[in-house]
């Protein structure tokens, strides 16, 4: 290819810290912040554009702290309110010196509850609950009579009379839930084994930043079927410990009856999803992951509950309010589901007891909160900008759902101080990732949702040899001050059907013939080259943490579709094509390779937790980007044709430095234009206020990363040199 000298240019506009511009650009609050408040507008000291939002602020933390205060008074976050699981549904204990079975149930407005299952031969009139102020039912079922018929494993649900009718229902606290195949009906099924799951791996500690591989179990094997378990533990989880993710997010994990909701409409939340094992079997899937180093998530889903009646929440003691917020505000209408009062105390004790049984059953070490935009805003977000700071505050939001929030996370780093949550807002509400203390939600972090966003948009209305660089390396620092973000490129929403993976976006349908290496095609050229060049971009600019979704990391090809009635029931997309970047002759393993190396600068340099990001240089006209991360320098190449031989960039500190990584090498799938584990000698040149500088060649549609060659020995290898 041509290759050109670079000419002169004006300097860089702006040196910036990752961070240190708000959404909308706040001005200054200055370095030495005032003493901390104790009433929830601490936040203004960092964030001057809520100062007009100071008694909002106060309202919320008010609101707070009046709930935990009615919370303290029943034995506090740790006490009653996050331990319904132990005193609902069925737990062992004794009445009148008998040991046995307590089988509980919250309906405050049924006539009568009855249960039935296989121990009594599905009697509706034998096994009567008995109703006390509160309205709590409650039946106890001494081992004497019943150690033999209760048995573990055993069909059981609920016959509840009420206002609307009589109807057999699934118990709210259940364990597990199981589906006819005949029948097609969704029973309980009483869970209690004998012996408890003797976990072998202690949970291990997070060593520099958050990496997070989204998974779906189901989905997750090559074969058109739902995958389970234990087969996620045995093929998937080495892939994931050999990539260098050191967290996994596992979707769907709660019951939901139809596959194709990817999860997300939850019918039984206290219940493992039936269709990929047993609760034993995701406990080995964690144990395991554990002993892997990998910390393991669940994406949660408390922002809504499905509608159906047999399965969910609905309606179980006759009214719609029991659950859920009455009438039209109870309806989601985007998601045809069910809205939770957060209000009501049963309902934060439900919530509040799943996370706890979550955390300390399965050993979850934290959560994604799916949804949390739709719970805090009464219009659920549906069709807002968020341009002002007014939406964040006033009539729209529900005090409620906030203070749930706040609960949550304050009950989860009580019992696991080291819990990860993760807040799934596109709303950008100041204090989401900010300690309730504050006057933030307490997240630990916050999905960057508007990245991937940005990149299927730039993908749709742009080639990119119209990128504006400027706007694409401040879009990617635009986030909240003081808040960590999740960066990612795609996620699985990007990949639903109707979308498609950056890959597919990049590359079309000439992926179906020409990923064999033998092959040559200047548009799989172009996609690999663009499809590293912009993960690299969003690991090392979009945030103090980083998310893949399962497979994207080495170009899947085309969408994600679930069987259903519109697809002939088709588990063709609802699968990972594993094979692809396994094969030597395939491209496919070389975008594996990059993804790989990408997370161990991470590891060996600790970039994700490093919050000084500066930018060196912008060359919109040539086509140049280049910026450093802590002790490392980016420099990126997005012309389509020119290669720059003798490219003066400025360095920050006064030494050589070393390439460390480099999209063109050919175990990256790139052209090998650049020898390996090269020297740029520094130059007493002085170039845009830095005093000196170094000259690279740098290739067309490719970028490399230099670490300063004084600071290590001259025969350290890097592991980013597979």
């Amino acid at each position: 290819m041509k290759k050109k000298k670079r000419s002169s240019a004006p300097p860089p506009t702006r040196n910036e810290r990752a961070g240190d511009a708000g959404l909308t650009g706040p001005p200054s609050a200055g370095e030495n912040p005032s003493p901390p408040t104790n009433d929830g507008t601490q936040l203004v000291q960092f964030d001057p554009w809520l100062q007009p939002h100071r008694a909002d602020l106060q309202e919320r933390y008010q609101h707070y702290r009046a709930a935990l205060q009615h919370i303290q008074q029943n034995g506090g976050l740790t006490g009653s309110i996050s331990r319904g699981h132990h005193y609902f549904g069925f737990n062992r204990g004794t009445h009148n010196h008998q040991t046995g079975i307590w089988y509980r149930e919250w309906a405050p407005a049924a006539h009568s509850l009855a249960l039935v299952g296989d121990f009594n031969g599905w009697n509706r009139q034998t096994h009567h609950l008995t109703r006390d102020e509160f309205g709590v039912w409650s039946l106890f079922l001494p081992d004497e009579l019943y150690a033999h018929t209760l048995v573990h494993q055993s069909r059981v649900k609920v016959h509840v009379v009420s206002d609307s009718g009589a109807m057999d229902r699934i118990p709210a606290y259940i364990h597990r839930v199981i589906q006819d195949p005949g029948t097609v009906d969704f029973s309980g099924q009483f869970w209690m084994p004998p012996q408890p799951f003797a976990f072998l791996h202690a949970a291990p500690l997070l060593r520099g930043g958050l990496r997070i591989y989204e998974a779906h179990v189901g989905m997750a094997l090559e074969e058109p079927r739902v995958g389970t378990f234990n087969e996620f533990t045995q093929h998937i989880l080495p892939r994931i410990a050999e990539l260098k993710y050191n967290a996994i997010q596992l979707m769907a994990i709660m019951e939901h009856p139809f596959y194709g909701s990817f999860g997300y409409h939850v019918s039984n939340f206290f219940a493992v999803s039936s269709r990929f094992g047993t609760p034993e079997d995701l406990k080995c899937l964690i144990d395991t992951a554990h002993g892997m180093g990998l910390l393991v998530l669940l994406d949660v889903v408390h922002s809504h509950a499905i509608k159906n009646l047999n399965e969910g929440l609905n309606r179980f003691d006759g009214t719609d309010y029991q659950y859920f917020h009455a009438g039209p505000r109870g309806q989601h209408v985007a998601w045809d589901s069910l809205c939770f009062d957060y209000h009501v105390y049963e309902v934060q004790r439900l919530l509040l007891s799943n996370l706890r049984y979550w955390l300390e059953d399965f050993r979850f070490d934290g959560f994604r909160f799916d949804g949390v935009t739709s719970m805090i805003y009464l219009d659920h977000g549906l069709g807002v900008k968020f341009t002002s700071y007014d939406n964040y505050f006033g009539p729209n939001v529900d005090p409620d759902a906030v203070t749930y929030l706040q609960l949550a996370n304050q009950l989860i780093h009580q019992l696991k101080p080291d819990a990860i949550t993760i807040a799934e807002d596109v709303s950008g509400m100041p204090g989401m990732a900010r300690p309730v203390d504050e006057g933030g939600l307490g997240f630990d972090y916050r999905l960057a949702m508007g990245i991937p966003d940005y990149w299927i948009k730039l993908l749709k209305e742009q080639r990119d040899e119209q990128w504006d660089l400027g706007e694409l390396y401040h879009t990617l620092l635009n986030r909240r001050a003081r808040e960590k973000h999740v960066g990612y490129a795609e996620s699985h929403d990007q990949a639903l059907v109707g979308d498609k993976t950056i890959a597919f976006w990049l590359m079309d349908k000439n992926m179906y013939w020409n990923m064999n290496k033998s092959a040559q095609d200047l548009a799989i050229d172009r996609g690999l080259a663009l499809h590293k060049m912009i993960r690299l971009l969003t690991f090392s600019l979009a945030g103090e943490a980083y998310l893949n979704f399962m497979g994207n990391e080495f170009g899947h090809p085309e969408w994600v579709d679930f069987p259903r009635p519109g697809n002939n029931f088709s588990y063709h997309h609802a699968r990972r094509l594993w094979s692809l970047s396994d094969a030597e002759y395939l491209r496919y393993r070389g975008l594996k390779n990059f993804d790989r190396a990408m997370q161990l600068l991470d590891i060996q340099f600790n970039l994700l937790q490093d919050p000084f990001i500066e930018q060196l240089l912008i060359h919109q006209d040539t086509r140049q980007l280049a910026f450093r991360r802590g002790p490392l320098v980016f420099i990126f190449n997005f012309h389509p044709s020119e290669s720059y031989t003798d490219l003066r960039i400025p360095v920050p500190d006064p030494c050589d430095y070393r390439l460390i990584l480099d999209t063109d090498r050919p175990e990256f799938e790139g052209h090998n234009r650049v020898a390996a584990d090269l020297i740029y000698p520094r130059q007493a040149v002085p170039m845009y206020n830095r005093s000196q500088s170094v000259q690279i060649y740098l290739p067309s549609r490719s970028a490399q990363v230099l670490a300063p060659a004084g600071a290590f020995p001259p025969d350290t290898v890097f592991t980013t040199q597979l």
